[in-house]
């Protein structure tokens, strides 16, 4: 994630930010420029009509703009659920993340409101590292074939919602937005990580496993490395449940549940490498640079290998990737470990997974180069059971 600034005062700006804390400014997210900019209304003409094309058009002030004209759309208009912005030319009523739901909850109470409004702030988050990567994000409405759709549902009665992907559709429970439900199911699943941006990471690489790999060129590297995923995976997931992970999954999986069939093993990939990525990022934005210094005398033959000035990584270059995850991860969990908390990742990566990343990156780069070209998609029984 970048960090961005108030193009009028000057003053830093996060990403979910509606109002400059500085200059007091309107603000939004214009995806077409990747930036977050001050914006100011377009008056309507002295004595106009009512509803004047030009009541609810915005100036973008940023200077990569150009002054260029946007709107907001309903769900920032209707609920503050977006601070997304389109061109006037965009005549969809819908951002580009927002027009990627298919079924949002019923926000007649304050309760599911609140709960919709945290998984939108970390859908968009998702989307935003999806462009930031080059890749192809279209809703179902614009591709019918292979489109991209999120559909946020609770549980009704005794019938539960299962978070998982279905051909292109991904299902999010909303009891994943409350924090204590979500820590209960991380505690009794054995999880070391369950986060809503964590849900979205991994179901979206169930959807790109379909778009990039499925009927490719990758399918035969890709059964080398994770297994065949033509394996029934109604029984690895019975086995899954019934038995565990198998003692060595730590050797072999980026996590306990990669191990249940190369489908999750490649889903948890894809999203640890999304976590990778948008840490690194961040990191690099902020122009972070580590240099451990050992106190008391201690040798600092191993801490020398954690220096690492982010602004210099490249991002194309999986081995420079690596080089800086390793010692940022390090002084992450310290400062966690500093306020009390448990580690912020909780990971150790084994050779054979870090060769799994490695091909997630492949799989990205070389996507993005090509267009995002999506691959065929022959029918199958694909069915990618919830996280």
């Amino acid at each position: 994630m970048k960090v961005f600034a108030c193009s009028v005062c000057g003053h830093a700006l996060f990403f979910e930010n509606v109002q400059c804390n500085g200059c007091g400014r309107r603000l939004a997210y214009l995806p077409d420029r990747a930036v977050v900019s001050p914006i100011e209304p377009v008056d309507a003409p002295a004595g106009g009509p009512a509803g004047d094309p030009l009541a609810g058009v915005f100036t973008a002030l940023a200077p990569s703009a150009s002054g260029e004209r946007y709107v907001v759309r309903k769900n920032a208009i209707d609920h503050g659920a977006c601070n997304w912005a389109v061109p006037v030319s965009d005549d969809t009523p819908f951002c580009r993340a927002c027009r990627l739901n298919e079924i949002i909850p019923n926000l007649s109470s304050d309760h599911a409101v609140e709960a919709w409004l945290r998984v939108e702030r970390a859908k968009r988050r998702l989307v935003y590292t999806l462009l930031e990567l080059g890749l192809n994000v279209e809703s179902r409405r614009e591709r019918p074939s292979g489109g991209l759709g999120f559909a946020f549902k609770e549980d009704v009665g005794g019938a539960r919602v299962m978070t998982g992907h279905d051909e292109g559709l991904i299902t999010l429970n909303l009891a994943e937005a409350d924090t204590p439900f979500r820590e209960k199911l991380r505690e009794q699943m054995g999880e070391a990580y369950r986060t809503l941006l964590g849900h979205f990471r991994h179901e979206i690489g169930h959807y790109y496993w379909d778009r990039l790999i499925r009927g490719s060129s990758y399918v035969e590297a890709f059964r080398a490395e994770f297994g065949d995923e033509s394996a029934s995976y109604d029984e690895a997931l019975k086995r899954h449940y019934e038995n565990g992970a198998p003692p060595d999954w730590p050797e072999r999986f980026v996590s306990a549940y990669a191990s249940m069939h190369p489908w999750e093993d490649w889903a948890e990939s894809w999203a640890h490498y999304l976590h990778m990525v948008d840490t690194l990022g961040t990191a690099r934005s902020y122009g972070l640079a580590l240099q451990p210094d050992a106190g008391g005398g201690t040798s600092r033959t191993s801490l020398s290998e954690l220096k690492v000035t982010t602004r210099n990584l490249h991002f194309d270059d999986f081995d420079d990737l690596l080089k800086g995850w390793v010692p940022l991860t390090v002084a992450l969990n310290s400062l966690n470990r500093s306020m009390g908390h448990a580690d912020v990742y909780p990971f150790v990566l084994s050779a054979t997974a870090i060769r799994k990343l490695r091909f997630a990156h492949d799989v990205i780069e070389n996507a993005a180069r090509d267009g995002s070209r999506l691959a065929s998609r022959p029918e199958d029984d694909h069915r990618p059971s919830p996280q």
